[in-house]
């Protein structure tokens, strides 16, 4: 797959997000079928906070210069430090898919992007762009997954029929 056929996965996928999101019920949004899993509010600030702060602010920078320190991030603290529990929830989708479209524009933008600039990560080693580019868009599907398993998950919760016939998940 090229950069610029990932590039327009990540815009569909904004769309296929914005469509999984669209007219949640209320008692959905805050669903978790375990207490230390996320639920739908979670998942939708967490993918708006990484839109802005981790993959296109670390993606970009790697084109740009790959000398500069990436910004520090803390996904799993952020759910507390941002209180995403608290958040609105159509207001965190509207931010995602506005930040995601910023995000597609910005990438679109870059004349002969460097995909081979490589950031040396302390833990993780040697990280080139495209690698970055590459795990934004998985980082989209394991999310996209989570949605469809919450959403899953609830509707078994609220259903009064028998859903075997459906098949297993």
């Amino acid at each position: 797959m090229t950069e610029n056929e990932i590039i327009t996965r990540l815009s569909h996928n904004g769309l296929i997000i914005k469509d999984l999101l669209d007219d949640v019920p209320a008692g959905q949004i805050l669903y978790k079928p375990e207490d230390d899993q996320w639920c739908l509010l979670e998942v939708v600030c967490h993918l708006a906070d990484e839109e802005v702060h981790d993959f296109r602010a670390r993606c970009l920078s790697t084109i740009e210069d790959p000398s500069i320190q990436w910004p520090a991030i803390d996904p799993q603290g952020w759910v507390k430090l941002n209180k995403y529990i608290d958040q609105d929830f159509k207001y965190k989708v509207k931010t995602f898919l506005s930040e995601r479209k910023k995000s597609v524009v910005l990438l679109r933008k870059i004349e002969n992007p460097r995909w081979g600039n490589t950031y040396e990560h302390p833990r993780i080693g040697s990280v080139t762009a495209r690698m970055m580019l590459h795990n934004w868009l998985m980082h989209d599907y394991l999310h996209i997954r989570q949605i469809h398993r919450l959403k899953t998950e609830y509707f078994r919760t609220v259903s009064a029929e028998n859903l075997a016939y459906a098949g297993n998940w």
